[in-house]
């Protein structure tokens, strides 16, 4: 069958569900996705269907509750009849009705919209000019295709939408198939749907209120400050969770700061930029998921901190801190030991708890001590029965509650998010937790204002907020930039967590797992509640006139600034940028060239730029040019720069023209990468009467043709020995035929020495012979002489100070260390060449960088080790033997490796190695750590550095290891293990062995006992693969049989993933473990819960994937077999999280 092309199609729509897709535009050879949902009219019971002319009943079978629950508004049903269809063309609207106060329509494609299936959509009815401005819709519709004769057989689609004026239409592009529709007998009827060519179309609209007017909204286009009023944040990467806090504490109107006025202020979405970069937060930083409690527990104490000793100082305590008791009270005598604290949010147990009031409970519970956890109150009570726990003495005006819903899993050794559902109520009374005598003159009930919300996984998730700004106000969903009204429901309900339920009330299973619930992934993990009583004090609104002025002006010129940069990047096209060289920059340019055109800080010699139009004439723009150089227009000739094959930049030729514009001179002369016009704008040295320039060359003639002589324009610079500086003298002309010795009275004119040199003093010109001609020589136009000016007798610092006019003092800092000191140009030429500027800094672990701030040499790369070390030296007041030098990882920042001292090493040599292939690309070529040493770099290299830590007494929740400190100690290479220790005593400041007991030293490989060593072991045979440990040999082990020890390791669930610090334990013959155990827990120095968490195990080395758990019955010294066997503390790895994590949160 054959369409009519030329008819219009409904504007394209966007998808709202997999369930139904809006018209494709019939030009597009692929239109949007098309979906026949397949469990439409999946009914189990075909006969107990309704017929399709029973509209109350098919509303309840085809009109599904919404997830939403919206309020319904009206109901309406309505029936097209067409009598026959296939006389239909190919695009036909319905009669139109009304729902909802609104005029619909049905839009019928008979034979498809570019597909094999019949089309029906429904549109609103308004004509295309009469639509009212920002109008919209939500219906809830059902569309049903029946045989008007038989009404038991039909078909029919759901779907709901937002019906705008841009989405004017919504439905089904695959309704039904054409094939089936005439012929076939529909299902296990007997007809086919469209009998005898006609048909009835039902339209079902259910139409719904729009409380939040966001209800199915795509937010094309949406406008959060003219809907809502507020604004949001914007996301920089993974700062959602810095958002939703921020958001949080906007709302409390009594505590905004610079950030909050721009939210109150701004009409579009706020950036954090300056506030994260104010915390010492690089880019990495803000593309980690941090957590959104510790965040705000810094963000509180380091706000309280800076406000110490202001007039605000007590504002944050006051509005956010509470108090509470911890307490241990004895039962049977009058014996009690408290304290009270601040606590700025309470976090709240979420698993094992039903909802917020259960969570109190569980906070504020009652341990009973007793038995043998009795409590020691002191020498008069002795152990005594008590009650220990917490209970609040205050509660502050604003309650911040951290819900944990993250917590560790022991089974799968990871921080795991708890979906368990947990209901909190929009209100709650808080009195019945608070401590006996409290101040309760006023009502302790809370009201909630915010709740944040965490959505996904703990690997993967994104954060927002509900908050209520206003007392009897909306709640609004603040999500990022965009913010919306919020329903209660969306607000409650929906953050409770738990499982999905379905409107109807049944869950939502997973489709494979049918038995299984799908939990929801958005749960509240933060709660913000107000005292009722406080409501208006933390609410009040924040008028122009509370907001400091300092802070509103500098923020409305920062805006100001934004706006005029905004500008300018639009209108950048119409602009170009000019970099002009004068006589003043080139004479301070200390380089080879006349200018350094991108300086990486600006100074003297930095070109002047001009950011001009590229319409604006060049003799616009030398007028603009004369005037900063306070210069008449006619006295100024522009030169164009070009870059050489040499690498240098030089002037070309003079633009004598000045009708073209800036634009086409850049086009004729761009023979570089600049994206700026680069200029050297010379000034006349003579005049005519007229007061119009003299030009040496290119002079234009009465014809208007310019003529070029043989004059050559050259640059001098000149080296002054004494300082060793280089700098720009000035330039002059002279004829190719002349030779460059005729240059000398130019160079002392232009020096202001005279016209002839005092007969003990000498200048030298480099490059060229003094007796060459110049056209020999090849100079040309823009080329660079240096010369240099050396005194036969000893009064080298007269002649500088009288040349440079300098005095004593700065004659002074301009000398150099002999050792750099250059004696031509060429030399220093060379040096320049080959500077580098190389930072030096205190090595970490080994120097204190208090001691020795970091600085700055310039150095030439080719020096020797030895006079690099000098020069450091030098700038530490240090010997330079005593000195050593570390390479920097170019990844970690951290020291690589020490250098080595060698013959033929330069500093080229060392920072850029050659040989080592890839590995050069881990080493920065720039900087170096500094050691400075007690001894000699020559004695240091006559011993070893062993790397030692002395365990202390007892073991840390912490760390999972015993106290330990770690060591850097040096040993003769030729000592012996007691030489290591008589180190350890002298570097750890110990009392001797006699006095506090023998030192032992071990071995220990992957966290496993591996080796004790023996006083005449030889240091040199340590293995720089083990860790090395030193003891103090506990009193029970002294003379007793190695024999009589085990190896104690710790580990987590399984042997083979150790952890912390192993150590040996003696074993007593005939010692039930149950006593075992207590000399364990001594020597660990864990006390109470701590220990009893830890479950004990003897693992065997022939089968050591299984631990053999011990019980208080066993005999460990019987059980035990020899040197193969391991006692095991299965226990929590607490440095796992340190080691694999992304970093602690700071501020700085």
């Amino acid at each position: 069958m054959s369409y009519n092309n030329d008819i219009t199609s409904p504007s394209e729509m966007v998808m709202d569900t997999d369930d139904y897709v809006g018209i494709p535009n019939e030009s597009e050879k692929e239109p949007v996705a098309i979906i026949n949902p397949d469990n439409d009219n999946d009914i189990d019971n075909l006969q107990d269907l309704p017929l399709a002319t029973d509209h109350e009943a098919m509303k309840e079978l085809i009109l599904p509750p919404l997830a939403e629950e919206p309020r319904i508004l009206e109901d309406v049903v309505n029936t097209w009849s067409i009598p026959s269809w296939r006389g239909l063309p190919k695009r036909e609207h319905g009669p139109i009705f009304h729902a909802g106060g609104y005029p619909w329509r049905i839009l019928l494609f008979p034979f498809g919209n570019n597909v094999d299936q019949c089309s029906i959509y429904l549109e609103h009815g308004f004509e295309p000019n009469e639509v009212p401005e920002n109008w919209s819709c939500c219906v809830q519709f059902a569309l049903v295709l029946s045989n008007p004769n038989d009404p038991s057989l039909y078909t029919h689609h759901v779907a709901h939408h937002r019906f705008t004026k841009e989405e004017a239409d919504w439905g089904f592009t695959r309704f039904y198939e054409l094939r089936k529709m005439f012929n076939v007998p529909y299902e296990n009827g007997s007809r086919p749907l469209c009998e005898n060519d006609t048909a009835n179309i039902t339209a079902y609209l259910r139409v719904v209120e729009d409380e939040t007017g966001v209800l199915w909204h795509t937010f094309l286009n949406y406008d959060s400050k003219k809907e809502t009023g507020y604004v949001g944040l914007k996301n920089q990467g993974a700062t959602c969770y810095l958002n939703s806090l921020l958001q949080s504490l906007y709302f409390t109107n009594a505590f905004r700061t610079r950030l909050f006025y721009q939210l109150q202020t701004s009409g579009t979405a706020v950036g954090t930029n300056e506030l994260t970069k104010s915390f010492g937060w690089e880019t990495r930083h803000i593309f980690e998921q941090q957590d959104v409690q510790e965040l705000s527990r810094k963000l509180m104490e380091r706000m309280e901190e800076k406000m110490k000793g202001t007039p605000a100082e007590k504002v944050l305590p006051d509005m956010f801190s509470g108090k509470i008791k911890t307490y241990i009270s004895c039962v049977n005598v009058d014996y009690e030991s408290s304290r009270i604290e601040d606590f700025w949010d309470i976090q709240l147990n979420v698993s094992g708890n039903k909802n917020l009031i259960e969570s109190f409970q569980d906070y504020i519970q009652v341990e009973k001590m007793d038995g043998e956890n009795q409590y020691y109150a002191g020498d008069e009570f002795k152990l005594q029965d008590a009650n220990k726990g917490v209970i609040f003495t205050s509660f502050p005006d604003v309650l911040h509650l951290q819900l944990k819903r993250f917590e560790y899993d022991i089974q799968r050794d990871m921080m795991m998010k708890i979906n368990d559902r947990y209901e909190f109520p929009e209100e709650f009374d808080a009195a019945p937790f608070l401590i006996e005598g409290a101040d309760k003159s006023e009502p302790w009930t809370y009201q909630l204002h915010g709740v944040l919300v965490h959505s996904g996984d703990l690997n993967a998730g994104h954060y927002y907020a509900f908050l209520k700004p206003e007392k009897d106000g909306w709640f609004y969903k603040y999500d990022d930039d965009k913010v919306t009204k919020a329903t209660m429901r969306e607000v409650l309900e929906e953050n409770f967590g738990g499982e999905y339920r379905l409107p109807n009330g049944s869950l939502l299973r997973a489709p494979l797992q049918k038995k299984a619930p799908i939990m929801r992934q958005n749960s509240a993990y933060m709660l913000v509640y107000i005292r009722q009583t406080r409501l208006d004090k933390i609410l009040r609104p924040v008028t122009s006139d509370d907001i400091p002025t300092h802070l509103k002006s500098r923020i409305e010129e920062e805006t100001a600034l934004r706006e005029a940069r905004k500008k300018e990047r639009m209108e950048e096209h119409l602009y170009i940028g000019v970099k002009v060289i004068t006589n003043e920059t080139f004479k301070q340019h200390g380089g080879t060239d006349l200018t350094n055109f991108d300086p990486e800080v600006e100074d003297a010699s930095t070109p002047k730029f001009y950011r001009v139009l590229r319409t604006m004439t060049m003799e616009e723009l030398t007028t603009t040019i004369a005037e900063d150089m306070q210069q008449d227009p006619r006295n100024i000739r522009c030169w164009v720069m070009v870059n050489r094959q040499n690498k240098t930049i030089r002037p070309d030729q003079p633009i004598m023209d000045l009708n073209p514009t800036v634009e086409e001179v850049f086009q004729r002369a761009q023979a570089h990468r600049d994206q700026a016009l680069r200029l050297w704008a010379e000034v006349a040295e003579e005049t005519a009467s007229d007061g119009k320039a003299i030009w040496p060359t290119h002079e234009p003639q009465q014809n208007g043709i310019v003529v070029k002589n043989d004059l050559i324009l050259l640059f001098l610079k000149y080296f002054d020995i004494e300082s060793q500086t280089l700098r720009g003298v000035g330039h002059v002309y002279i004829s190719k035929e002349k030779k460059v010795e005729e240059l000398v009275p130019l160079i002392l004119k232009k020096m202001g020495w005279g016209e002839k040199l005092p007969s003990d003093e000498k200048i030298s010109l480099y490059e060229f012979e003094a007796e060459a001609v110049a056209e020999a020589a090849e100079l040309q136009d823009g080329d660079v002489l240096c010369s240099s000016g050396a005194a036969e007798r000893k009064s080298e610092r007269n002649i500088l100070e009288k040349r440079l006019h300098l005095n004593e003092k700065q004659v002074s800092e301009e000398a150099t260390r002999k050792s750099d000191r250059v004696e031509d140009a060429r030399e220093y030429y060379d040096f320049l060449h080959h500077k580098k500027t190389v930072k030096f800094h205190a090595h970490p672990t080994k120097c204190d960088a208090a001691q020795f701030p970091p600085f700055e040499l310039v150095l030439n790369s080719k020096i020797s080790y030895d006079v690099l070390t000098e020069r450091v030296a030098a700038q530490l007041e240090w010997e330079p033997t005593h000195l050593r030098l570390w390479t920097v990882n170019v990844s970690t920042g951290n020291p690589k490796s020490a250098v080595k001292r060698g013959n033929n090493q330069t500093l080229q040599s060392i920072l850029n190695p050659t040989g080592f292939g890839n590995l050069n690309a881990s080493q920065r070529t720039d900087a170096f750590y500094f050691e400075v040493l007690d001894i000699s770099l020559a004695e240091l290299d006559t011993k070893k550095n062993i790397k030692i830590t002395w365990l202390t007494e007892g073991i840390t929740k912490e760390a999972s290891c015993i106290q330990q400190d770690h060591l850097d100690l040096l040993v003769a290479k030729n000592g012996i293990i007691e030489d290591l220790i008589q180190a350890l005593i002298k570097r750890a400041d110990l009392t001797d062995e006699a006095e506090s007991g023998r030192i032992r030293v071990y071995e220990a490989s992957q966290h496993k006992f591996y080796r004790e060593l023996k006083r005449d072991y030889p240091v040199i045979s340590l293995n720089d693969y083990t860790n090395l440990y030193a003891e103090r040999v506990p009193d029970d082990e002294v003379n007793v049989d190695d024999t009589n020890t085990i190896s104690v390791f710790h580990f987590q669930g399984e042997p083979n993933r150790a952890h912390g610090v192993p150590f040996k334990f003696l074993l007593i013959e005939g010692e039930k473990f149950a006593d075992t155990k207590k000399r364990l827990e001594k020597r660990t120095g864990l006390k109470g819960k701590s220990f009893e968490k830890i479950k004990i195990a003897l693992i065997r080395r022939t089968h050591f994937s299984k631990p053999h758990y011990l019980e208080d019955d066993d005999e460990l010294w019987s059980i035990a077999s020899g040197d193969d066997d391991y006692l095991g503390l299965d226990h929590v790895d607490r440095t796992r999280a340190l080691r694999n994590g992304v970093g602690d949160l700071f501020l700085r």
